[in-house]
């Protein structure tokens, strides 16, 4: 009697792309979207220009990105972290201010390789108020971070008017460094630092709720 040969079933083919290169991709795609806001402008750049500069198809690009605004705050998180990380976590003995302007510095520090590109998206995105909406809003969230790591207090109604408030100054600076040419960057820090003490002199003279109450 001949015996039956049963043929092995080959298993699925798993997945090519590792989390690694799923995030190359995702940076690839970023970086593209920049080069194009930078050569083109933002409004003029579409989600399949930037598909082309990439190298991927728009559904591939589709399914990492719903939208041009996705890719702009998937750029934010990642200054995000090239800010927050290596910074100290408020532990230390310096100030919150003095340590609120290390991680601004270290901000602009993380987009100076992109300051053509942030040049063109500060010169577009007033243009488009949706856009500057969500990135705005992202910001706040970038800024509530910054607030924590400096060892201020989060959470509430003044935790959300603390971020606000830190993206203000953030976005006051900004301007200043778009048009700082100096390698050490002093203008940007004199304007940070004027900036920064204001603030700090407009939270002193809020009378706190015991101060109030005695009163």
């Amino acid at each position: 009697m001949a015996r039956k040969t049963t043929q092995r079933r080959k298993a699925p083919a798993r997945p090519a792309a590792s989390a690694e290169r799923r995030a190359g991709n995702d940076d690839a795609v970023i970086d593209a979207a920049l080069k194009l806001a930078e050569t083109q402008g933002w409004r003029r750049t579409s989600f399949a220009d930037i598909a082309d500069e990439a190298g991927l198809g728009i559904a591939e690009l589709y399914r990492r990105f719903r939208s041009k605004g996705a890719i702009l705050e998937a750029f934010v998180r990642r200054i995000d972290l090239a800010t927050l990380e290596g910074a100290e976590t408020g532990r230390d003995e310096s100030s919150p201010r003095d340590r609120l302007f290390d991680l601004f510095m270290r901000r602009f520090d993380a987009l100076q390789p992109h300051k053509g590109a942030v040049a063109a998206l500060a010169r577009d995105l007033p243009l488009h108020p949706l856009a500057a909406l969500c990135t705005g809003a992202r910001l706040c969230r970038s800024m509530a971070w910054m607030a924590s790591v400096a060892g201020l207090p989060g959470g509430g109604p003044l935790g959300l008017l603390r971020a606000k408030a830190l993206a203000a100054i953030y976005l006051y600076t900004m301007r200043v460094w778009l048009r700082d040419e100096s390698e050490d960057h002093a203008k940007t820090m004199a304007a940070l630092d004027q900036a920064l003490s204001r603030a700090e002199m407009f939270a002193n003279s809020i009378p706190r709720p015991g101060k109030r109450a005695a009163a």
